[in-house]
């Protein structure tokens, strides 16, 4: 540790803390653009210049080091119109349709301007008209709106090592585009949205469908019916001011009733029927020898998108069960519209999702529409949830609590850990101990899964049997995964794991794509301790205790893995070595 001074306030900081991080600690806030935690500081908007006393220059505060005895200035006149000017300078380029623009109220230029008094910007307008690029049933690219901040080519490069975006030109035509100037569906893009979580404006954003939803609840000849994934509970809150992590479901019920929704199912039941078909899947893999190893699970349709395109040689250890909201899909429109008499071409599906690839995924590929139907109509993301039902009047913290629509809606507490990063590996050891000893777990949780640690490795004994496990998040990590099980193959070692979790956004679905805007690690922790939270409170927390799982195959599907269930909940994958041939 050694000594500076912030403002002529003294504080000791530690050896590498930039300037920008020594002012928070003395509650002095720099602005920035270009900036944010998830991602290493490039210094490419100039918005957070201090000057630091024996440098000719100012200093760009979020990428230079605070160093022994440095006495810094954040503010005065002459920084505070340096930071005006480069305002004006970016408002110059910038188109002035804030009232038709998706980042209204929550765009971070809007806010920077508003907060420098700019009403008047003394530059002439260069406002280059780009083509949007609305290709991808998840997301818009509109590269008008771009302030060249570049978060979203460092997510998508380097937290993601996707390559599907880049800078293209040079000087004042510098642009974002997708490599080579594809289409951004012809491109490597995974869809997983962290391109838009990332965007301070709304250059990107997620493709709006709330007005599929308002239409088909406006259509008197439509069953509506919605269910809710586990991260979104630990979220919307974030849009109607209540802190991140503050657990909401009850309210959730209550309020997609409220939009007119005739019956509200929840994810979570979906996820302890994964369960039961991936936790079987495993055991018969791993006991039985049927089938190949390590399993590898496909909840996650931005890691199944870049499986195929970058990691094909993966695709027979891919568990094939569907994702969660999907088996929720064709259950509703079979399993649900037989008990309740209902013809299944009128039963309209509605998913809220954290997540913007789920938006692809509906139509991925056949096994999409088991039901005879497309099994989910509309994906809507909890940024879209939070918008009708603003837009609906409803004040949402203030809602009674209600119960879900049991049938397909009851979960445990290993269903609402799937929106976390290790989630789908604990809920799957939970369950798959009790397959393989005919025993409950005394204590069900697996510390050794837990956190935001990139990587984490586990071997799990269970009465003598070790199986080693790997759970990855973010994609930037993934890659070391696979290599290690590629390299043991080529030795011709037993597999270096025996199942693998990947969930493609930092944090699992907690920080999607498609979550509230301004996620940061201490957001995602909070989130994430509000579905363990859930889980602690459950009546059960084991996916093959929930009664209405139990149900549901004894009327209905007859076993995991059984015909019906693999004609129903199970889906197959492909390899599409074209688009690694576009990466970036």
């Amino acid at each position: 540790m050694f000594d500076c001074e912030i403002n002529g306030i003294k504080l000791q900081v530690a050896p590498g803390t930039t300037i920008l991080d020594a002012a928070r600690q003395v509650n002095v806030k720099i602005p920035t653009l270009c900036y944010h935690p998830d991602l290493p500081a490039w210094a490419a908007c100039g918005i957070c210049v201090v000057k630091v006393e024996g440098s000719p220059k100012m200093l760009r505060a979020c990428a230079t080091p605070v160093g022994p005895g440095m006495k810094i200035i954040t503010h005065d006149p002459e920084i505070v119109r340096v930071r005006r000017t480069v305002l004006e300078l970016i408002l110059s380029t910038h188109p002035n349709d804030c009232l038709q623009c998706p980042r209204n109220g929550n765009c971070e230029l809007q806010t920077l301007a508003a907060e420098f008094g700019i009403r008047e910007v003394p530059y002439q307008k260069r406002v280059r008209d780009l083509p949007q690029d609305d290709s991808t049933p998840s997301l818009i690219l509109n590269p008008s709106k771009c302030i060249n901040c570049g978060r979203c080519v460092l997510v998508c490069q380097q937290m993601q090592n996707v390559w599907a975006l880049e800078f293209q030109g040079r000087g004042e035509n510098v642009r974002m585009a997708p490599s080579a100037d594809f289409k951004l569906n012809e491109s490597p893009c995974i869809k997983c949205g962290q391109c838009s979580a990332h965007c301070p404006v709304g250059a990107i954003y997620e493709r709006d469908e709330t007005r599929k939803a308002w239409d088909a609840l406006e259509d008197p000849d439509k069953h509506c019916i919605v269910q809710i994934a586990p991260a979104v509970r630990v979220a919307i809150g974030e849009a109607f001011g209540l802190p991140p992590g503050t657990l909401l479901t009850g309210k959730l019920y209550a309020a997609l009733r409220r939009l007119g929704f005739h019956a509200v199912f929840d994810t979570n039941f979906g996820a302890d029927l994964t369960i039961m078909e991936e936790g079987t899947e495993f055991v018969q893999r791993f006991a039985h020898g049927k089938g190949a190893l390590p399993l590898i699970t496909s909840c996650c349709p931005a890691w199944t998108d870049y499986m195929e395109k970058f990691a094909p040689d993966f695709t027979e250890n891919f568990s094939t069960a569907k994702s969660p909201h999907e088996m929720v899909g064709a259950l509703s429109k079979t399993y649900y519209a037989r008990k309740k008499g209902l013809d299944p071409a009128k039963i309209f599906g509605v998913s809220i999702m954290p997540c913007t690839a789920k938006k692809y995924e509906i139509t991925r590929t056949d096994e999409m529409f088991s039901s005879g139907h497309q099994d989910i109509d509309v994906v809507l993301t909890t940024r879209e949830l939070a918008r009708m039902l603003k837009s609906a009047g409803i004040v949402f913290d203030q809602l009674p609590d209600e119960e879900c629509d049991l049938l397909l809606g009851d979960y445990t507490g290993a269903g609402t850990i799937f929106g976390v990063t290790g989630g789908v590996m604990e809920a799957a050891l939970r369950t798959a101990h009790h397959l393989i000893t005919g025993e409950n777990l005394g204590d069900v949780r697996f510390e050794q899964v837990r956190g935001l640690e990139g990587v984490k490795e586990a071997i799990i004994d269970i009465e003598g049997t070790q199986i080693r496990i790997a759970v990855a998040h973010w994609m930037c990590n993934i890659e070391k995964v696979l290599d290690r099980v590629r390299k043991t193959r080529a030795d011709g070692k037993e597999p270096y794991y025996h199942f693998i979790e990947v969930m493609a956004c930092r944090g699992g679905c907690v920080g999607g794509g498609g979550q509230p805007y301004g996620a940061t690690d201490e957001i995602r922790r909070r989130r994430t301790a509000g579905l363990y939270q859930d889980d602690e409170g459950s009546t059960y927390r084991c996916s093959h205790e929930n009664p209405h799982v139990l149900k549901l195959y004894q009327e209905f599907l007859d076993k995991p893995l059984s015909k019906k269930a693999h004609n129903l909940l199970h889906t197959h994958y492909k390899s599409r070595p074209q688009y690694k041939a576009n990466r970036g």
